[in-house]
């Protein structure tokens, strides 16, 4: 007999792995809503805020720095695209948008 748990036909979940996964979500949420009480009881500088507004960005970049590093020419012409995209859009989402599309379309032509 299985340990899984069935949830449609053929499909099936183990139940340690669903419950660390509804852990994480939980310590996600407990650290988000944690960190938001912690900052609208702080006076906050602006050169912390500034340091905040820029914490996603440099999130992405640790996070796709060693890949690019590792990489070839169609992934180093996708950073291209995003730097160029990011630059003139300010918006990080389209900036990763533009590079997953470029990424894809690079990797077929070369």
């Amino acid at each position: 007999m299985s340990e899984y748990v069935a949830w449609a036909p053929g499909i099936g979940l183990d139940p340690f792995v669903v419950a660390v996964i509804l852990a994480m979500a939980a310590a996600t949420v407990a650290t988000k809503v944690g960190g938001l009480w912690f900052l609208s009881q702080v006076d906050v500088s602006e050169r912390v805020e500034a340091g905040l507004s820029a914490l996603p960005g440099a999130i992405v970049v640790s996070i796709l720095g060693p890949e690019l590093v590792e990489s070839g020419p169609p992934e180093w012409a996708a950073a291209g695209v995003v730097a160029f995209v990011a630059w003139r859009t300010n918006r990080l989402l389209v900036a990763l948008a533009a590079g997953l599309v470029a990424v894809v379309g690079f990797r077929a032509l070369l």
